[in-house]
């Protein structure tokens, strides 16, 4: 039997190669969407759609967190002006991180990862360090063995939504021109 590892998910077409990837490593993920960043609404309703679409597909097991994007606005309140990659993302990775700590604690989830280390915009030391204040948590650097380059390979193949920005309203508001 496979030892199983929640994936804290942050989009299908980042969990598609750390799918991949931790099976091939005789780990079999069970995709934990949790991503109270996400704004406007309807992006996170498109980005879970999809993330159902590639559980669907590949037969893996999906758990949906319940949406509460107040509450992530409080856990960042005082680092809305920071820049991406800033404070601002560090205390987002924090707050995904503690819930899918969490969910794993409370349904028997012995190790739990994410997804998020597969970007190239995301430092993945960060997110190490953030993690390892959790018990469970497994440092998998998913940049490594083109990873990201193999994500967009697979949103390709499965025709998976693939978004233009992080998710919050902060990181669209930067990416626009003044």
């Amino acid at each position: 039997m496979k030892r199983k590892i929640l994936l804290h998910t942050c989009c299908a077409v980042c969990a598609s190669a750390c799918v991949e990837r931790l099976r091939s490593e005789e780990i079999e993920p069970v995709l934990f969407f949790s991503n109270h960043n996400i704004a406007p609404k309807e992006e996170y309703d498109k980005r879970l759609e999809s993330a159902r679409i590639l559980a669907k597909t590949w037969n893996i097991e999906l758990i949906e967190d319940t949406y509460d994007h107040n509450s992530w606005l409080k856990a960042i309140e005082g680092y809305e002006s920071e820049p991406e990659r800033g404070l601002r993302c560090s205390r987002c990775f924090a707050y995904s991180l503690s819930r899918t700590a969490q969910y794993a604690s409370s349904n028997g989830f012995d190790h739990f990862t994410t997804t998020l280390t597969v970007s190239p915009h995301k430092v993945s030391k960060t997110i190490f360090e953030i993690g390892k204040q959790y018990p469970g948590y497994e440092p998998w650097n998913f940049k490594k063995k083109d990873g990201f380059k193999r994500s967009n390979e697979l949103s390709r193949e499965l025709d998976l939504y693939r978004q233009s920005y992080c998710g919050c309203e902060f990181s669209l508001r930067d990416m626009r021109p003044e």
